[in-house]
């Protein structure tokens, strides 16, 4: 796989590629990332905090059966490797996207197969908030929905952006293989030159530039999430 890596023709086609094909694929990674993320909290975030609150002994108690299907759903959304995802949501993407190829066409299958693993992130994040913070709310009189977007939420802030991170780095992830069937970005770069034409220069170029951009998101993530915890600041 490494003879001829640094031959001229080779950093001839790299340097074809930063011109031509790397700067449109950047974007279209970010682009797909942040927006299935956005997505995913959009629905994770409200499910993760049905499944705390929503308890038995909770703050907005849910029927017994109502909290098992809720349960049911994500563990079996997150049981099925994406790839297989990807296929089996196609009939939904044609529905919403019209196609099923392309780079906007990846953001259903991100978002189906994020949303759940946020959910739990969410719900890990809502654990750590002190009990005693709720039962002082509580106590004086706060209504549920108060107790959830005025006290559990706020206080796990901190615990909330980093999951957050992670959500965004593990989408990015699944947002390079995406590039097996059609979609763009980064991981279609590494796998067209890689994979089908053997320019696998070209394709470590794709990896290193997949791995500085999670690098990034982790950094910015890190240092919000380090910024909003109020113990740090006493």
């Amino acid at each position: 796989m490494t003879d001829g890596l640094f031959t001229a023709e080779s950093m001839a086609e790299l340097l074809t590629a930063f011109k031509t094909q790397f700067p449109m694929a950047i974007w279209e990674t970010f682009y797909v990332t942040v927006l299935s993320t956005a997505l995913s909290l959009l629905i994770g975030l409200p499910l993760g905090v049905l499944l705390v609150a929503g308890e038995k002994g909770g703050v907005l108690p849910l029927p017994k059966p109502v909290l098992s299907i809720l349960n049911v759903i994500i563990n079996l959304l997150r049981s099925i490797p994406f790839l297989i995802l990807m296929i089996m949501v196609f009939p939904l993407s044609r529905a919403l996207i019209g196609t099923t190829v392309g780079t906007t066409a990846t953001i259903v299958p991100l978002v189906v197969a994020a949303f759940p693993f946020v959910a739990r992130l969410v719900e890990s994040s809502l654990r750590e908030v002190d009990p005693n913070i709720i039962e002082a709310a509580q106590s004086m009189g706060a209504k549920p929905m108060q107790i959830i977007c005025k006290v559990m939420i706020p206080e796990s802030i901190p615990s909330l952006l980093q999951n957050v991170t992670i959500a965004l780095t593990t989408i990015l992830g699944y947002s390079a293989m995406s590039g097996i069937i059609g979609g763009g970005g980064l991981g279609k770069v590494a796998i067209d030159y890689g994979y089908y034409r053997y320019k696998y220069l070209v394709m470590y170029a794709a990896v290193i530039l997949l791995i500085i951009l999670v690098q990034i998101f982790q950094s910015v993530g890190t240092r919000l999430a380090l910024k909003s915890d109020k113990r740090l600041k006493k």
